[in-house]
């Protein structure tokens, strides 16, 4: 049998430069999980069906458990673990689905928030069809998605607020309010 040819490759996770050696086949969740001790990021069908292994690559949501973690080397990748703040404030969208009890068994968790941040990013006010578009990628076996959707409106509106812009148009308590 031969020996494995091993690269060192240099990843900034969550903020932070992480160095690691690693097969040319090493996805990136198992990367993340196993060399970088990041568990955040789980792994569920293991084919880029379910979205639960969804991290940011350079801002954009992406299956890890479909990527090599060569093809990475030099990039910028958020897990659950850098949605939050530094003293550990957790983000709009993290504060959102835990007012929403969007969370659930919270084993596909991971990948909705990292899925729901850079929608909220590209689209701060999104409609409920395009919410459902955004998150069409990432199954949720429990029961449903009604507190999901709930929660992206909600953390439209935190941002909002917190962005001092007030309530976005088209959310979830400005069609509330009007109504």
């Amino acid at each position: 049998m031969g020996t494995e040819t091993l690269f060192d490759i240099s990843l900034t996770v969550n903020g932070v430069v992480r160095e690691a050696r690693v097969p040319a086949r090493r996805l990136l969740s198992d990367c993340l999980r196993h060399d970088l001790g990041l568990t955040g990021t789980h792994v569920g069908c293991e084919h880029g069906v379910c979205g639960c292994c969804t991290v940011l690559l350079d801002g954009e949501p992406v299956r890890s458990c479909l990527t090599f973690a060569v093809s990475v080397d030099g990039h910028e990748i958020t897990t659950i673990e850098g949605l939050a703040a530094p003293d550990g404030t957790l983000s709009p969208v993290q504060r959102a689905f835990a007012e929403s009890h969007a969370l659930q068994c919270g084993f596909c968790t991971p990948g909705f928030l990292c899925t729901v941040t850079a929608l909220l990013r590209e689209n701060p006010s999104p409609s409920d069809e395009e919410i459902l578009e955004g998150i069409s990628g990432n199954l949720c076996r429990c029961t449903g998605y009604q507190n999901i959707i709930k929660a992206v409106h909600r953390a439209a509106e935190i941002a909002a607020e917190e962005n001092g812009a007030g309530v976005p148009a088209g959310s979830h308590r400005a069609v509330t309010e009007e109504s």
